[in-house]
Parts: structure tokens; C-alpha cells; sequence
């Protein structure tokens, strides 16, 4: 009988890089399930709460600790050790008193330790957005969430809300606190391409005819002065006249 379905394992040497794990120690390791996050781009809680954090020592140690409701993601008890976290999500561990937001590196992701104040709130970038019906429109974030807005009529000018755009949603309750517009003057973090964790002020989007939007050049400009460029599918708006969160572009890796 052949096989059916995925492969449920992973091995150490296939994994993405930035993994802070010993590739030759053992031969496997935990694949991260279907959800939020693509294999690449994410890490599995077991790795997170054994590997990067240190609070346990092995993969039984963690699957404890997530089973008693002690880590928090995004607001949300995630008891399975196999549940991925990836760019921007917010992990939380009350008992500990410990509160981190995982930001882009150079190398991979990393943990960026924030306060409780800032745990409360994660930023979602719009991907895509859906007209259900005259009143409803249904707005596709990053980490494979969405959202339903009610707005009257959603091709007037009540509908401000559009694909590149970034949410500022609270948590646990997902209700909207701010809109950060994909534009130029605004702070922006780059996510992906040789620039990745780089952010800054953005100083110039590209308005190329015959190219898609998401491939537009992007100029963003440091505290330094020190100039980046990308494409538009890597930036992602983080506040207008500031950052909405705590940014540390040399945080270590996870």
C-alpha cells in the first residue's frame, strides 16, 4: 500500500538554518504542523521552549510544560509542541514574567524580549482582502488570520483599508487599534531578500507601470543614513511617526 499524506517527521539537517539546534546530535527533530506559518519560516514550540528559551532540556520536558497552558501565543494557550510561531508573534510566559516578539534577522528569526505592555498587541500586515457581500469585507492577514469588517458600502471611501497595510490588533480579543499605511515618510521593517531585519524610514516607493505592485523598488533609510533597497513585497509598515514596537536590529539569533 503506498503512502498517503505528508511525511509527519524532519530531519535536523533539512531544517531551516536559523534553528538553534545541534545538527548532528540526534538525527531528528520536531516538524512544525499545518498552520499560521510555512515550514520555512517558522519554528515549532518544542524548539522554542527547549532550544531557545532553555526552560527545558528535552522534547518530554517541553510537551509538560506547553500541556499545563504555561505559554501563551498571541494571547492564546497553545498546548501542542508541534504548533508553529513565525514573523511577529507574541509569546508569552505569565509565570515566568518573560514576554517575546519574534522579529527578522539576517540570520533567521529572533526573540526580541518586550514588557507586558507591548505583549498586548500584535501587528498584522494585510495580504489580500475579500468583498463578501454589500456590507461585509473580509481582510487576509500575514499569519493566516483574517479579519470581517462591517462597512456600509465597501468601494466608498469608509473602506480605508488596503492590501500592504498594517493592523495593530489587540490581544487576545483581535479588535483593530491602528492602521499603519504603506507609504512613503512611514517606518518600515524589511523582512526577507540580503537586507532582512533592516528598518527605517521609507523614503521612496517605486511607481512602475507594467510591474506588479508587490515588486515595486523600495528606498528605506536608517537612523545612519544608511540607505536599503527591496521590493515592496519585503517591507512591512511598521507606524507613522515612529515604530509601534521595540525593534533591536542586533538581537541574537534564536
Amino acid at each position: 500500500m503506498g503512502k498517503k499524506g505528508p511525511s509527519s517527521g524532519l530531519k535536523r539537517k533539512p531544517s531551516p538554518r536559523f534553528w538553534p539546534i545541534h545538527r548532528k546530535e540526534f538525527a531528528w527533530i520536531v516538524k512544525p504542523t499545518s498552520g499560521p506559518h510555512s515550514l520555512e519560516i517558522c519554528m515549532p514550540l518544542a524548539v522554542v521552549v527547549r532550544d531557545a528559551l532553555g526552560f527545558a532540556k528535552t522534547r518530554k520536558e517541553a510537551k509538560t510544560i506547553l500541556s499545563q497552558g504555561k505559554i501563551h501565543v498571541n494571547g492564546k494557550i497553545r498546548k501542542k509542541d508541534d504548533f508553529p510561531v513565525g514573523l511577529l508573534d507574541v509569546i508569552s510566559i505569565p509565570d515566568a514574567g518573560k514576554n517575546y516578539r519574534i522579529l527578522p534577522s539576517y540570520k533567521g528569526l529572533v526573540l526580541n524580549e518586550i514588557s507586558n505592555e507591548e505583549s498586548m498587541f500584535t501587528l498584522s500586515r494585510i495580504e489580500d482582502k475579500t468583498i463578501l457581500s454589500k456590507s461585509d469585507t473580509q481582510l487576509h492577514l500575514h499569519d493566516g488570520s483574517s479579519i470581517l469588517l462591517k462597512v456600509a458600502d465597501p468601494k466608498s471611501s469608509q473602506d480605508v483599508y488596503e492590501t500592504l497595510d498594517t493592523l495593530k490588533i489587540s490581544l487576545p480579543d483581535r479588535q483593530i487599534l491602528e492602521h499603519a499605511r504603506m507609504k512613503e515618510k512611514d517606518y518600515a521593517l524589511i523582512t526577507g531578500g540580503k537586507n532582512v531585519g533592516k528598518y527605517g524610514k521609507i523614503i521612496e516607493i517605486e511607481k512602475a507601470q507594467g510591474k506588479k505592485r508587490r515588486n515595486a523598488l523600495v528606498t528605506i533609510k536608517d537612523d545612519r543614513d544608511r540607505q536599503y533597497q527591496t521590493v515592496l513585497n519585503f517591507v512591512f509598515a511598521i507606524g507613522e511617526t515612529q515604530p509601534l514596537i521595540t525593534l533591536k536590529e542586533d538581537a541574537p539569533v534564536v
